[in-house]
């Protein structure tokens, strides 16, 4: 495993690099709810991006080149040498962006000659780590359970379990897609206190169980179980959900 400090120092020339060499084209982060509305909603009209953005990047390439499951290492040097492969001899063919959004862009013109091996290997190390780099900046904060009692009787707040394993497909979906929405975060801030649970790693509190990750369980100040509600939900949906939770809670509490 790469040495933290070396893995930090490479991201930041690599971010240099990238805003030296990408920067023009590559916008580096649009949320995902966004980013749908334009392709899906307005064909490019709403953003007019010239190319993917890097979020959008760094998420494919991962799931799309080498084994994500296997040695993180090993990985991180497939995805930078399938990169630095294709910034130098581009083919949308070869592509790993979805269809519906590369339609909408023109080929990438050749970076030979523009931008040497090291300085790849640096923008390949960036690109690897965005993605999970913006969901933990711009993501939700998680508190632990125990904190989260005493805070949901201090403030009157209902606490949010989100159960979940970090091998989940779409555990990882909602945190990059859901939970990093600033509309999602500022309505958890507001009435919620949010908890987060590997449940392959630890036991739920009070005996609780779940059939599926990621599972949202819903807790009243009082300790007594609101909701246990499984799957993945798409922004809209999951303020829905959230507003509904609320309600029936202040119902209950009548």
């Amino acid at each position: 495993m790469l040495a933290l400090s070396t893995v930090l120092l490479s991201a930041n020339e690599g971010k240099i690099l990238f805003e030296k060499h990408c920067m023009q084209c590559h916008v580096p982060f649009i949320s995902m709810s966004k980013l749908k509305e334009n392709f899906l909603e307005h064909n490019n009209t709403l953003l007019k991006l010239e190319a993917p953005t890097l979020n959008q990047l760094s998420y494919r390439l991962k799931q799309r080149i080498g084994d994500r499951h296997g040695d993180e290492d090993i990985h991180r040097m497939e995805v930078t040498a399938f990169m630095s492969d294709y910034v130098l001899h581009p083919d949308k063919q070869k592509s790993v962006c979805l269809s519906e959004v590369l339609a909408f862009f023109k080929t990438m013109p050749s970076m030979k000659g523009k931008v040497d091996n090291d300085a790849l290997e640096e923008i390949g190390t960036y690109l690897y780590d965005f993605d999970d780099a913006v969901v933990k900046q711009k993501g939700l904060v998680y508190q632990g359970f125990s904190d989260s009692q005493a805070k949901a009787k201090k403030e009157h707040k209902i606490i949010m379990i989100k159960a979940m394993s970090k091998d989940c497909h779409f555990c990882r979906k909602m945190d990059r897609e859901v939970m990093i929405e600033d509309e999602v975060i500022n309505a958890i801030e507001k009435d919620f206190i949010p908890v987060s649970i590997d449940v392959a790693v630890h036991q739920l509190p009070l005996g609780l169980k779940v059939e599926v990750t990621p599972s949202f369980i819903f807790i009243s100040e009082d300790g007594k179980v609101i909701s246990n509600i499984p799957g993945f939900w798409d922004k809209k949906d999951f303020l829905s959900l959230l507003k509904d939770v609320k309600s029936r809670t202040k119902k209950e509490l009548k």
